[in-house]
């Protein structure tokens, strides 16, 4: 810790991204990147616009984007916000709907920035307990709080809950907003939006990294009431006006609008995802079904840090968790077909 550092990031544990190796040539499977290219349509746009419009700042309200995202989703553009990445958006999210006087409340097991953003923003907060199968502790999450984040499907799990789910905590939650983080969405489960209209305290966030193959270019967004939509654009002009340079709000719009691409990139992700949790099965080991780009299992005779060592010494990186509860679990990104057959090659050799 540094003598200068204020206070407030004395004690605070940053968020621990996937690694990203330079060097030796991996197989990534450890940050839920898409195996494909984004869509050919993104590329040519983001070539065009490369010019002399490049010396002036973007538009910093994402109009065109956001108007792609309003089409493809059923919305006004009111009710669309765009940030650098949903990690920028759920942040702002924290900061503009959440006080410290209240506890935030999110399940134990999930994405591990948001206690990070609880702990950055001065914010109470109270970690619920899986169920024993990893499911949604939904009971726990009802009412007596200060708001609530639900990442579905669920990281790092892959376990996704119903509309009838959310709506049972938009029903119990109705003073405080509710969070539904998407990040996964597109590859299998049923998104919440169409709730948007019924509930002002619901929003959505979702991102280009996954589905559409856009991780490099940082672009998120939420969707909800036109009010809580203006509460995130207050954060943002309190801190930085120019979140989403020009060259990504042009290629996330030509991603959002290439439905075609999307589906066929998705779809097969979700084949070789089917293929690799029968194949880990038979096996012999536990995976959990998953509506999400990566598959969580584990196995009864070989430690998670055993594999995870020896998958990396094979040249396959996967992501793994020193916690109790998830210390024996692997989360595995799907990779393309010969990327997850390499997998299963390097796992015989070590069980």
């Amino acid at each position: 810790m540094n003598r200068f550092w204020s206070r407030r990031i004395q004690d605070v544990v940053p968020y621990t991204p996937g690694e990203q190796p330079r060097g030796k040539n991996f197989i990534k499977l450890n940050t839920n990147e898409c195996p494909y290219p984004p869509s050919p349509k993104v590329t040519e746009a983001i070539r065009r616009a490369a010019g002399d419009s490049l010396r002036l700042y973007p538009d910093p309200e994402c109009t065109e984007l956001r108007a792609a995202i309003a089409r493809r989703e059923g919305l006004q553009i009111s009710q669309v916000f765009c940030g650098n990445g949903s990690d920028e958006v759920l942040a702002f999210a924290f900061q503009a709907f959440f006080d410290p006087e209240q506890e935030v409340v999110f399940p134990k097991i999930t994405y591990s920035f948001y206690p990070v953003y609880t702990d950055f923003f001065g914010l109470r907060r109270r970690e619920v307990p899986m169920n024993p199968d990893f499911s949604h502790p939904i009971d726990l999450l009802c009412g007596n709080n200060g708001g609530v984040v639900l990442a579905n499907p669920n990281a790092p799990t892959g376990i996704a809950v119903g509309l009838d789910t959310v709506e049972r905590l938009l029903r119990a939650n109705p003073d405080v907003v509710v969070i539904v983080d998407e990040a996964y969405i597109d590859f299998g489960a049923h998104s919440a939006v169409e709730l948007i209209g019924r509930y002002p305290n619901l929003l959505v966030v979702q991102t280009s990294s996954k589905s559409r193959a856009l991780a490099g270019l940082r672009v998120g967004w939420a969707m909800g009431d036109a009010g809580l939509i203006d509460g995130l654009r207050c954060v943002r002009d309190s801190v930085n006006s120019y979140t989403v340079d020009r060259l990504a709000q042009i290629g996330a719009a030509a991603a959002i609008e290439d439905e075609e691409y999307f589906q066929s990139i998705r779809c097969r992700v979700m084949d070789t995802r089917t293929w690799a949790e029968n194949t880990l099965k038979g096996k012999g080991f536990t995976v959990i079904r998953s509506q999400a780009n990566f598959l969580f299992a584990s196995h009864p005779r070989h430690p998670g840090r055993e594999l995870l060592d020896g998958l990396r010494a094979q040249g396959i990186i996967v992501r793994w968790w020193d916690k109790p509860e998830i210390r024996n679990w692997l989360r595995v990104s799907i990779g393309t077909r010969e990327e997850m057959e390499a997998l299963v090659k390097a796992l015989d050799k070590l069980i």
